[in-house]
């Protein structure tokens, strides 16, 4: 039998309101459907060429080990490829879903099948769990590139990647405007040559300089004048590194008795030299004390802080605020340990 964890209240709601949303539509779910966080993928209708894909995640929601013993599809037009395949725990596998849209026009549909093995103490259960795709791929609009890919981009910098989008078909076809929810996106098209029942358009991307550091997996949608089809959705990908760094970003204090008095380092690098103006705690800016900061432009700053462990037994944890000297976003880093009598 499968044994379910416990989850927050919140875990329980969010969960609850999937499964009432696929009951409304006759869909109970077995234990490994509850894994999945989609059943079914529509890409709706894409441009040839574009770079249509989206990620399936599936966590192990139980106290036993789950293997993704098998995953595939059963048309080439799309490829399914999992990061791992063995989830302990709530443990979370990430399978890409990939379509071709390059080799394939019109309607496309497809399934990516995964069957997933329960390890439990009086046996073993598999199951195999089938999720739809279909996607409308346009034989006349073509995107090239495929997408707005701006690899590895430095915190604080500006990035520009340019697309090509060619239409065949009617002569007064258009692209009338650009819907873009993301704010640190800029996009901008311009009709470059008309003639013959062709069109081209040049889409300019721009990834702006307050982008926060992290993977940007967006899209923006070319809005034309087609009826049928009155949109093209564009793949805007990339991750913003950063360009300074606290090491570690999570100090282990370990165990702490009342009173102790512990120092350690923290240390903070850059790709170029910078001031620090600021550190401040929160939650026990009584027990922390840190040398007067001088204000020097370097690469490396080496910060020694000083702990005295309050009397409280139990957790102790401490978030750390680092002001870098002009600019406006902060840096942040942990601190945690355990505080027990006589360790």
């Amino acid at each position: 039998m499968l044994r379910r964890l416990l989850f927050s209240t919140l875990t329980i709601v969010l969960a609850f309101s999937f499964c009432e949303a696929l009951h409304a539509q006759g869909k109970n779910l077995d234990w490994a459907e509850k894994m999945f966080s989609d059943l079914k993928i529509d890409f709706g209708t894409v441009a040839r060429g574009a770079d249509t894909r989206t990620e399936i995640i599936i966590e192990n929601l139980y106290e036993e080990e789950v293997t993704l013993v098998k995953v595939g599809t059963t048309c080439g037009c799309t490829a399914a490829k999992p990061d791992k395949t063995l989830l302990k725990t709530h443990d979370k596998a990430r399978i890409e879903v990939v379509m071709n849209t390059v080799k394939f026009m019109h309607r496309k549909d497809s399934n990516v099948d995964v069957t997933l093995r329960f390890h439990g103490a009086k046996g073993t259960a598999e199951k195999t769990v089938r999720v739809p795709i279909t996607a409308y791929i346009r034989s006349d609009v073509v995107l090239t590139p495929g997408n707005a890919d701006f690899g590895s981009i430095e915190f604080g910098q500006v990035a520009e990647k340019t697309l090509k989008i060619a239409y065949a078909g009617r002569q007064d076809w258009k692209i009338t405007g650009i819907r873009n929810g993301n704010d640190i996106i800029d996009a901008q098209i311009v009709e470059t040559e008309r003639g013959g029942g062709r069109v081209t358009y040049q889409l300019t991307v721009r990834l702006k300089e307050d982008a926060g550091i992290g993977t940007i997996q967006d899209k923006i949608y070319l809005l034309t004048d087609d009826q049928k089809s009155p949109e093209v959705p564009v793949l805007i990908t990339g991750r913003v590194s950063p360009d300074i760094e606290i090491l570690p970003n999570n100090f282990a204090l370990g165990k702490l008795t009342p009173g102790e008095v512990k120092q350690f380092n923290v240390v903070i690098k850059g790709k170029r030299p910078f001031s620090i103006s600021e550190i401040e705690c929160d939650t026990h800016p009584d027990c922390f004390e840190i040398r007067e900061l001088k204000g020097d432009m370097k690469t490396v700053h080496v910060v020694p802080f000083k702990l005295t462990t309050p009397d409280a037994l139990g957790e102790f944890a401490e978030t750390f605020t680092v002001t870098i000297a002009g600019r406006q976003k902060t840096l942040s880093f942990d601190a945690k340990g355990i505080i027990r009598t006589g360790s």
